[in-house]
């Protein structure tokens, strides 16, 4: 009982925040969707910020690489992705990798696949 009131309680705080409240199921999925993605960043980006922001907003926990310490991170980028700019949001699909740049691209992409409908 006394859990029950304190996920009420957070997930009142959470919704007032306009971070989707999710049952145990539909985040556990979330979650599980979230570990097919990366994202690669430097910490003093702001259009990273926005993409960090997003993250936190939509409730999505997502791997994240900083190409500013992680050299095998940034070599990974730029043969892997073609570029060494970022936002980057690496997607892993079936059998295919796509890399998405421009942080309102990522942060629509995320809006598409972890938004929630009101």
């Amino acid at each position: 009982m006394m859990l029950k009131r304190l996920k009420e309680g957070i997930d009142g705080l959470r919704e007032r925040a306009g971070v989707p409240v999710r049952a145990c199921a539909q985040q556990a999925d979330v979650e599980r969707r979230g570990q097919h993605l990366t994202l690669y960043h430097r910490p003093t980006c702001p259009f990273c910020m926005r993409v960090f922001i997003a993250l936190a907003r939509l409730d999505v926990p997502v791997p994240r690489r900083n190409i500013t310490t992680d050299a095998a991170a940034r070599n990974e980028l730029v043969a892997s992705g073609g570029r060494q700019q970022v936002p980057c949001l690496r997607i892993e699909a079936s059998e295919e990798t796509r890399w998405l740049y421009e942080s309102a691209d990522i942060i629509a992409y995320l809006e598409e696949q972890f938004g929630t409908t009101d």
